[in-house]
């Protein structure tokens, strides 16, 4: 039997400007990618890839739609010279409309429009809040300093993103002092986080209402890959199950920790990160460091992704 593999694709903090401009000169599909987003969203997400500034680059109603057209551009030069089809997609947080891209569960249009969407909603609903990073904390301290902080606000777990890493949400207060709490029982540092609002948390529920009546309208298939879901790291292929879990996801926790997990119990010993930066593949190794992690994300990484992928991909 071959060796099991999945593709990973990359959220809201991977971007930087530039990203994509080596696909897009390089590969036909690529460049097709860029220019559909261009003429679909009515903006030209390739100038803000490419060119920035970072300022805009950074807004939440560019950047999601910037890393998706990226990471999408990606995955299609990587099949243009490779073939291959993965066991499982997963993406995180917007990344998980890549995954389900890649699964055939939406058109590039409608992951364009869906994605463009649900930034739109989320930036208008990040008034207020704070996230922070958490970097070696107990299971024990973070329930504990949580169930602590929420007695001045709300505060609750944004991602699982490693065993050695979770994000706290909610009301700048209670985060801070949940901040505060983790240092004292042993938590290697927390890292406030310079984002808009309190993303993947109750103060998103509104947004993710919105969303359920504009998810109503798409245009969706079942998947041909199953793809794991944030919203609770299962496996997932029917079109109403994608259609009942996308608003959730906007004010749900991020369980990637137990995706990863899942997949490596599944079998899978290849991953495969497609779209900007190395994010996942730092996070990968603190997950499952036994498995084998590669990155597309230019024209040399896809090359040196291909030609390792034909070596591993074997009988064995």
């Amino acid at each position: 039997m071959t060796k099991k593999m999945a593709f990973l694709f990359p959220g809201q903090g991977s971007q930087s400007v530039g990203m994509g401009k080596d696909l897009y000169e390089n590969f036909d599909s690529a460049k097709k990618v860029f220019e559909t987003a261009d003429a679909v969203l009515g903006k030209s997400i390739s100038a803000l890839c490419f060119e920035g500034p970072e300022e805009d680059l950074k807004q939440t109603v560019n950047t999601q739609p910037c890393i998706v057209t990226t990471s999408i551009a990606a995955l299609e030069s990587l099949k243009s010279e490779f073939g291959i089809n993965p066991d499982y997609v997963a993406g995180h947080s917007l990344g998980e409309y890549c995954a389900m891209y890649a699964a055939g569960v939406m058109s590039l249009e409608t992951a364009l429009k869906a994605i463009q969407k649900r930034a739109d909603l989320m930036n208008a609903s990040a008034k207020g809040g704070a996230m922070s990073a958490v970097l070696n904390a107990s299971e024990e301290a973070i329930n504990e300093s949580l169930k602590e902080a929420s007695k001045i606000g709300y505060v609750d777990v944004a991602n699982y993103n490693s065993p050695a890493q979770v994000v706290i949400t909610g009301d700048e207060n209670a985060v801070q002092k949940a901040g505060e709490l983790l240092l004292e029982k042993g938590a290697r540092r927390v890292v406030p986080l310079p984002v808009s609002g309190a993303f993947h948390s109750k103060f998103m529920e509104n947004a993710g209402k919105e969303f359920e009546t504009f998810a109503a309208s798409l245009n969706l298939n079942n998947a041909s890959i199953p793809v794991f879901t944030n919203v609770d790291a299962e496996a997932t292929v029917s079109a109403a199950d994608f259609r009942a879990k996308m608003p959730k996801q906007i004010y749900s926790s991020v369980y990637w920790t137990q995706t990863i997990q899942k997949m490596a119990a599944e079998g899978v010993e290849i991953f495969v990160e497609i779209g900007p930066g190395k994010v996942l593949a730092g996070l990968n190794k603190k997950i499952v460091p036994e498995a084998k992690i590669f990155n597309v994300y230019d024209k040399a990484s896809l090359e040196a992704t291909v030609a390792a992928l034909k070596e591993d991909l074997v009988l064995v």
